[in-house]
């Protein structure tokens, strides 16, 4: 018989745990009269875990590479089920549970994740800063971030089929692995469905770091998350920068019982190059995710065919024109007025002449970075065979 089921465990020191789990497993194949394996990737155990493992029937394979994600992806990898179920090897998790998995992907889900909020935390398993701050917040950014229902997107017990972990194309080897998972298989339109678990209290050490590996999550969210590290920030930096400099061209303002003007258009000037740069850098990340596969919003291709290199360099120079064409007015005008701080016009002031020049400078730069912008967006939709 052919194995179905592939239940795979990342093991680092687990002897008092590692047999429950492998023994809970087999007690699930055995009452689902399912034909399944164990696998237990050792990514660098000092105590008695792969004696243990092997003795109580399981497949133990060893990952020199470090990490969560690498031990997970090279048990996989030698995974011989169509269905893949996957877990921590500390018996947090109860692995009679894995049959609810595998029934719920035979209904044609493609991945299947376990959730302990809308299940049962038992006293002592989960921290007050992880069940109340630390996953939500982390849960709640992925959702906001790429989409879907998912209540706890970094529970370890979830289970997924082979097609469907093809179709993803994981490549982090630490924490962030579950992320990426969850990640990739929206981005991919996977069906993804949740089944309540429970969650019990740990057994020996823990391998985490709480503010290490919430990090990492949260900068891997980020880095595939381009509208939210760079999109939107940029164009918000952006838009409220070039009003502010066109706004102090005509004046002071007066907020906060004084008024504001020149030495915060210089402040509001850094604020739309900045925003440009910002703005400039998302689009070159999401045509980057879109030449990878990453992307399929139809955003970058309607975008590519819109603005074409030509087309932004010409944005670019008009920008960069329209800077020269004032700091060339200014100069005439300085030139005309005897090389003194004269009017640039009749009825300006010296600091309307130093605030037009700064607009200027500003127009000049966004020019600039619009035109070499335009060329490195152009080389990463360079194709190789």
């Amino acid at each position: 018989m052919s194995i179905e089921i592939s239940v795979v465990l990342p093991c680092l020191n687990e002897e008092e745990t590692i047999a429950a789990c492998i023994d809970k497993s087999k007690k699930a194949f055995a009452e689902s009269k399912t034909e399944g394996e164990v696998i237990v990737v050792d990514n660098g155990s000092t105590d008695k875990s792969v004696a243990i493992a092997k003795d109580h029937g399981a497949k133990v394979i060893r990952e020199e590479e470090k990490g969560y994600g690498s031990a997970l992806r090279r048990g996989i990898s030698e995974a011989q089920g169509q269905y893949i179920v996957m877990g921590d090897a500390d018996d947090t998790y109860d692995f009679q549970e894995v049959p609810k998995f595998v029934n719920s992907l035979k209904a044609g889900n493609d991945l299947v994740m376990g959730s302990r909020f809308k299940g049962n935390i038992l006293p002592g398993a989960m921290t007050w800063s992880h069940r109340y701050i630390g996953n939500p917040i982390l849960s709640g950014f992925l959702r906001l971030f790429f989409g879907g229902t998912v209540s706890d997107s970094h529970c370890g017990l979830r289970a997924f089929t082979k097609e469907a972990y093809k179709k993803m194309g994981l490549h982090t080897t630490g924490m962030e692995f579950a992320s990426e998972m969850v990640i990739h298989a929206l981005k991919k339109k996977l069906k993804i469905s949740e089944i309540t678990i429970t969650y019990y209290p740990r057994k020996g050490e823990t391998k985490l770091s709480s503010l290490r590996d919430a990090w990492r999550h949260m900068r891997f969210m980020l880095l595939y998350s381009p509208n939210y590290l760079f999109l939107m920030p940029g164009v918000l930096m952006f838009v409220v920068g070039l009003f502010l400099c066109v706004r102090f061209l005509f004046g002071p303002i007066y907020f906060a019982g004084r008024n504001w003007d020149i030495h915060v258009m210089v402040f509001s000037s850094l604020l739309t190059l900045l925003g440009w740069q910002i703005f400039n850098t998302g689009l070159a990340a999401k045509i980057y995710a879109h030449q990878i596969g990453l992307e399929k919003s139809p955003f970058p291709k309607k975008m590519l065919s819109i603005f074409t290199l030509e087309r932004a360099i010409s944005i670019g120079f008009i920008f960069l024109t329209a800077g020269l064409g004032v700091c060339a007015y200014i100069l005439i005008t300085w030139i005309r007025g005897g090389f003194s701080f004269g009017e640039v016009m009749p009825g300006a002031n010296e600091w309307a002449q130093l605030k037009t020049a700064l607009l200027s400078l500003v127009f000049i730069v966004l020019g600039i970075q619009t035109i070499f912008s335009a060329f490195l967006t152009s080389m990463l939709q360079i194709k190789y065979k």
